[in-house]
C-alpha cells in the first residue's frame, strides 16, 4: 500500500462511499466495522488500519470504470490491479 495523508485518507473514505451510495452506518457494515470507526476516519481523527484499505480498494475494484478515478488518484498504479 502507498503511503497515503490522513487528509486524503478522509476524502478517500468519504468519496468511496459516496460513490457506493451508502450510509456511514452501512458504509460500516460492509466493511466490518463500526459505524464510529468510518465517522472517525472521515472526519480525519484516525487511520483506517491496512486490512480496511485494502477493503476500500478492492471495493473500487469491484466498481469497475466508476472507480477507477479514485483507484488512480488514492492508489496510482502499485499492482497493476491486484487485489
Amino acid at each position: 500500500m502507498p503511503v497515503i495523508e490522513q487528509s486524503d485518507l478522509a476524502h478517500l473514505v468519504r468519496e468511496t462511499r459516496q460513490r457506493l451510495k451508502l450510509s456511514q452506518a452501512k458504509f460500516a457494515k460492509k466493511l466490518g466495522f463500526s459505524f464510529q470507526s468510518i465517522n472517525r476516519w472521515e472526519n480525519g481523527r484516525t487511520k483506517p488500519l491496512p486490512v480496511a484499505l485494502k477493503q476500500i480498494k478492492n471495493l473500487l475494484h469491484s466498481l469497475g470504470d466508476a472507480g477507477q478515478d479514485l483507484l488512480s488518484k488514492y492508489f496510482g498504479n502499485e499492482d497493476g490491479g491486484s487485489r
